[in-house]
């Protein structure tokens, strides 16, 4: 598709003013739905072009500025220079020129929200974060917008937070201004985006509750149903994010994938892709071999198993963490089934434990009587904790993933039981510690967030 406009006729203007107004804020948007619905026109093999292909855009469409700049009269100078400084502000690093032009747009017309929000941006892209939230706070004073609702949700939630009760704040008021951003159109698909990141860092920072992973993952899917927000590499990084820590490593793995297909250069996802790919190698060979261990140790731990080594589960007996007095049967790993396993107790040994790049899970094989090995991932555990080879470990109403899926033709395949809270572990015989329970920390894309 042809980006050029060289050979489009200037706006037949001169003698009305508003006319030629209207006529550089179609052409700015021009710009823009080129560059948000660039799939729309382009095959997605054209990805890797998109960012020079809407440069050239830009800089053509920025010649029309220059060729009208004399016929613009005082009273239309504020609309004039917001509207070059968001045409400059379509490119993803910062301008300077755009900063100055949306500074006197704003001086000008104080009640000009889309320049408010326009130099918001500006601020974001120079990591001026504090001038950036104030940008979006002035417009909201003039009306409530979801552009400035989804960027001040992406910005409260990175500002720095000296205690855990700042922190719970800031997350909460991210959470808040993401919910009104939605309910002011609930078609927005970048909204939506905004409020699944925002659901996503309530769940690591405040309370990890599977329901709010659930509420994530339901806004990214409203999310895609808009091609704008579709077409977003840190959707799909950020869905990948979500889906690894659900253990969906299929749909995590094809959505790190994603995000690399929609922009070829960007790293991070994968970064991530590649990380999760080694992890799942990992496992899958440690499963497949007992960690590795060799004959003679794995048969002096097949033979230290005792009764002992049940703690407070020996009896029978269990408190659940909400307090429900449970009676459990122990089993073999073998005999689990997929999913929650009540009234059931294993008992297994360490045999390796599987490096994780984001340390978040715990992750560990371990054995039990009748050499049967299982895969163990334990979350919100305190940092730099965990079980080390030949400790006993213990397991009240383990949840069992038996994990079977092909990935670029390679095939995953093991037994997975998923701790959600330490506490609940009989380590060596005792009960873990609620010392041993931790926040978990993520690492989610930013700036689009």
């Amino acid at each position: 598709m042809e980006v050029s406009i060289k050979d489009a006729p200037k706006c037949n203007c001169e003698g009305d003013h508003q006319d030629l107004i209207t006529f550089l804020n179609e052409k700015t948007d021009e710009v823009y739905r080129f560059r948000d619905r660039y799939f729309e026109t382009h095959d997605i093999e054209e990805a890797v072009k998109k960012e020079e292909d809407t440069e050239k855009l830009r800089i053509e469409t920025l010649k029309l500025f220059t060729d009208h700049e004399r016929l613009i009269e005082d009273a239309d100078r504020a609309k004039f220079n917001y509207l070059k400084g968001k045409l400059l502000n379509v490119s993803p690093t910062y301008s300077s020129e755009a900063e100055i032009l949306l500074s006197k747009s704003i001086k000008l017309d104080p009640k000009l929200v889309d320049a408010w929000n326009e130099l918001g941006e500006c601020y974001w892209k120079n990591d001026e974060l504090k001038k950036s939230i104030n940008c979006f706070e002035g417009a909201l004073k003039e009306k409530r917008n979801k552009h400035s609702l989804r960027s001040l949700s992406m910005l409260v939630r990175q500002e720095p937070a000296k205690t855990r009760e700042q922190k719970v704040k800031n997350i909460e008021n991210g959470l808040n201004y993401a919910k009104e951003a939605v309910q002011l159109d609930p078609h927005d698909g970048l909204s939506w985006t905004v409020l699944g990141n925002a659901y996503l860092s309530s769940f690591f920072g405040i309370q990890q509750n599977p329901k709010i992973l659930k509420q994530c993952l339901s806004a990214y899917s409203q999310a895609e149903k808009d091609i704008i927000a579709k077409s977003t590499p840190d959707l799909h990084y950020n869905k990948g994010i979500t889906l690894k820590y659900e253990e969906e490593f299929k749909l995590a793995l094809e959505s790190f994938n994603e995000a690399s297909v929609y922009n070829p250069t960007w790293e991070p996802p994968k970064i991530k892709e590649k990380q999760l790919v080694q992890y799942l190698n990992d496992i899958k060979e440690f499963a497949s071999t007992c960690g590795k261990m060799k004959s003679k140790r794995l048969q002096q731990l097949l033979q230290s198993f005792e009764p002992k080594q049940l703690g407070p589960y020996g009896g029978g007996a269990y408190t659940s963490p909400i307090g429900q007095k449970v009676n459990l049967t122990q089993k073999k790993l073998k005999e689990l089934n997929s999913g929650i396993n009540d009234e059931t107790v294993v008992l297994g040994k360490v045999v390796c434990s599987v490096r994780n790049e984001d340390r978040v899970p715990f992750t560990f094989c371990m054995v039990d009587k009748d050499a049967t090995c299982v895969v163990v991932t334990i979350f919100n555990l305190a940092d730099g904790k965990g079980v080390i080879i030949g400790d006993s470990v213990a397991i009240a109403e383990p949840y069992v993933t038996d994990v079977d899926f092909i990935y670029k033709e390679i095939e995953y395949k093991f037994r997975l039981i998923r701790v959600e809270n330490p506490v609940i572990l009989v380590v060596n015989g005792k009960k873990v510690s609620k010392e041993l329970q931790a926040e978990v920390q993520m690492s989610i894309f930013k700036k689009n967030d």
